[in-house]
């Protein structure tokens, strides 16, 4: 039996959500940028002006000379003159996806799936109207103290799940199994119970704002802080986008989106002037909401917390998003530092400041950078040949040849001017430098041949130095802390001759009839001090 267009609709929608209109259009099509749009000449009939628009947002085409119009599926189907099923085979190929064997869809499963969004909706109202309840206080109380007012709860249609079964007890013409299906239920030795109980409750929307699943806070401070939704039928965490439904058409405006680590900090945010915010829902950020986003905009901001849990994810964002680069393309890496998030820099400094932080965003080829130079010590051979291989591996990952050429070139002259930079002193530049004792000449030879981090830590320093960091040197029992401890310490002695010889000659001046007293004030408080530095750095 011949399948319908129908039956393939959920795989469709799928092909959609991952492809890119551009991405398809321009596999056949010469398209240049101009405004929101992409034009190109038209490849239904022969033109010379470009009258064929691409709108990626939106995902449709248009050509204003002969009006054909449509999506990915009807341009592969029109442009290699195929059928609608060999059309999604070509592009579940291009986008990684396997074809499932489809059959007539059972009217069944689709009133089962109506049901299911009838129930959360449903589920979604009751928790609503318990939250301004007596029962529901602390959890009121607790939201309005995070900064949100009656309309943000009434927008995001926050609620509140009490301690006993709620949900199981107010469905009673609904059969069991689709309240189970649902994820907000579950079967227990005494029958049906509550999944969510005692939670300040965020509803999870889909692309057409039906609620399809939600996300639970603790009140009492039990961990985890936050439970969601087990993966179900209609809803599925890696490929969910917190706030997507919120944001589409503001992402389209700003022309980009920005991307957070919690629910809350994306409705803060969104509520503050950056409605192009979003948040991945209780995994880390996956391909799929990378796919997600690139459909609707290819540039990226992802605002992560300052510590490590925070650079941990921009790391893993940086690499995944890798395959999704574009010569158009704007991806940053923004940080909250000081131990914040967004929310409680919203609450404490104001959308200025979290204006400021986004525009001081970190550009993807300079943050990659900063991960190989981190995570490798560049300093020596060694670390520079790890460094190399991972950069190397890492831009594999662009599909668009030209860009990838072009960032390789970025990065081999910031290899020559940066890795490099580093040089032995050599003979010839020991002249008007200052000298050194002997005793100290071999053990900071021993010290940037044994530590060569520490080289590049105080590289500055030691390349004023008189020394040929290339003679030998007998071993030394030293460890790291000892040695950086060293250089500290001949860095300060080096520092307090200098301030010695200007006393020096300010006395000289002074004697010559110079008014330069505050000069010699000044120096002296700063000889005391670094001679407390030194006395410090002794006693330690």
């Amino acid at each position: 039996m011949a399948l319908s267009n129908h039956s393939y609709s959920n795989f469709t929608d799928e092909l959609r959500t991952r492809l890119s209109v551009v991405d398809v259009v321009s596999r056949r099509v010469a398209l240049q940028k101009k405004g929101n749009n992409w034009w190109g000449c038209c490849p239904f009939h022969n033109e010379k002006t470009p009258s064929f628009s691409v709108n990626e947002e939106k995902g449709f085409y248009h050509c204003f000379g002969c009006g054909e119009h449509g999506d990915i599926i009807s341009f592969t189907m029109k442009s290699n003159n195929i059928d609608f099923k060999s059309a999604i085979t070509e592009l579940a190929n291009m986008a990684g996806l396997k074809m499932p064997d489809y059959k007539p869809r059972d009217p069944a499963i689709i009133a089962r799936e109506e049901s299911y969004t009838s129930i959360s909706e449903k589920a979604a109202e009751l928790f609503q109207k318990k939250l301004f309840e007596p029962g529901g206080s602390v959890a009121l109380e607790y939201i309005r103290r995070r900064g949100f007012s009656d309309e943000m709860i009434k927008k995001y249609r926050l609620g509140y799940a009490p301690k006993n079964n709620l949900i199981a007890n107010s469905f009673p013409n609904v059969k069991q199994e689709n309240l189970i299906a649902t994820g907000l239920c579950r079967r227990g030795e005494y029958g049906l119970y509550d999944f969510f109980r005692d939670k300040l409750m965020f509803p999870i929307f889909n692309a057409r704002g039906q609620v399809v699943a939600f996300s639970g806070r603790s009140l009492d401070g039990s961990e985890p802080k936050y439970i969601n939704t087990s993966d179900t039928e209609m809803f599925h965490k890696r490929r969910t986008i917190f706030g997507l439904n919120f944001a589409r058409d503001e992402i389209y405006r700003a022309n980009r989106s920005i991307v957070v680590e919690g629910q809350i900090d994306a409705i803060q945010m969104q509520s503050h002037g950056f409605g192009e915010t979003v948040a991945p829902l209780g995994t880390a950020l996956t391909e799929d909401h990378i796919a997600t986003l690139c459909k609707s905009n290819r540039n990226i901001i992802f605002c992560f917390d300052g510590d490590n849990a925070g650079q941990k994810a921009a790391g893993r964002a940086c690499k995944i998003v890798l395959p999704f680069l574009r010569d158009n393309s704007d991806i940053k890496f923004a940080f909250v530092t000081g131990g914040k998030d967004p929310d409680e820099v919203l609450k404490t400094s104001g959308p200025d400041a979290m204006r400021q932080i986004l525009d001081s965003a970190t550009p993807l080829v300079d943050y990659l950078w900063q991960i190989a130079n981190t995570d490798f010590i560049v300093s020596t051979p060694g670390g520079r040949t790890q460094a190399e291989k991972f950069l190397k591996n890492e831009l594999q990952k662009i599909t668009d040849p030209a860009l990838r050429s072009e960032i390789e070139k970025e990065y081999d002259a910031r290899k020559f001017n940066s890795w490099h930079k580093w040089k032995k002193t050599t003979t010839d530049k020991k002249i008007n430098l200052p000298q050194i004792d002997a005793i100290s000449r071999n053990t900071l030879i021993y010290i940037i041949n044994t530590y060569p981090e520490l080289a590049e830590r105080y590289g500055d320093f030691l390349s004023t130095l008189n020394i040929d960091f290339d003679a030998p040197v007998q071993l030394m029992q030293m460890d790291i802390g000892a040695a950086e401890k060293f250089i500290v310490s001949v860095k300060l002695q080096k520092y307090l001759e200098k301030l010695q010889q200007q006393k020096k000659d300010l006395t000289a001046r002074l004697l010559s009839g110079d008014n330069v007293q505050n000069e010699i004030a000044d120096v002296d408080a700063k000889i005391i001090a670094a001679g407390e530095k030194m006395d410090k750095l002794i006693s330690i």
